[in-house]
């Protein structure tokens, strides 16, 4: 079993590390979090609630992860805005050896240049977080978000 206080204070050190990490605009960054083989996806709290699949993003690879990256830099037209995530404390579900699964309520805040500041998404982190030789790492984060409404398009990962 994964030590509970140690443990615990590795998986918030995640969660703070890849609020930072995203705040930042330090994309190049953000596929490192995650294990090779692994899922990220946003979705609705409605599809997630009926086990809809259909979701915003469905990444389902380190390497899908970093074209999404590239995308971003590189292909994607969008004005340029700013993040801010303010994330719950995460409350562990279950823990063994190997994996922690979690969840945390998060709510992002975007800035564009000129503007105020607005709520941009609200929701919870769904997360499988597996033990590394380089620390923790998600094998899975599901973004489901409360509203069905999405502010034009989501460009960043939440």
């Amino acid at each position: 079993m994964i030590d509970v206080s140690s443990g615990y204070m590795a998986l918030q050190n995640l969660y703070s590390e890849y609020s930072a990490c995203l705040d930042q605009g330090d994309f190049e960054k953000w596929p490192d979090f995650f294990l090779e083989e692994c899922e990220y996806r946003i979705q609705p709290r409605e599809n997630y609630d009926r086990k809809l699949p259909l979701s915003i993003i469905w990444l389902e690879s380190k390497g899908m992860l970093k074209d999404r990256v590239y995308g971003i830099r590189e292909t994607l037209y969008h004005d340029p805005y700013y993040q801010r995530h303010i994330v719950a404390a995460p409350r562990v579900l279950a823990a063994d050896d190997n994996e922690i699964r979690s969840e945390a309520n998060y709510l992002v805040l975007r800035t564009k240049q000129d503007e105020f500041s607005e709520v941009f998404n609200v929701g919870r982190y769904i997360d499988v977080v597996r033990k590394t030789d380089e620390g923790l790492k998600f094998k899975s984060r599901l973004c489901i978000f409360d509203s069905e409404l999405v502010p034009n398009s989501i460009i960043y990962p939440l």
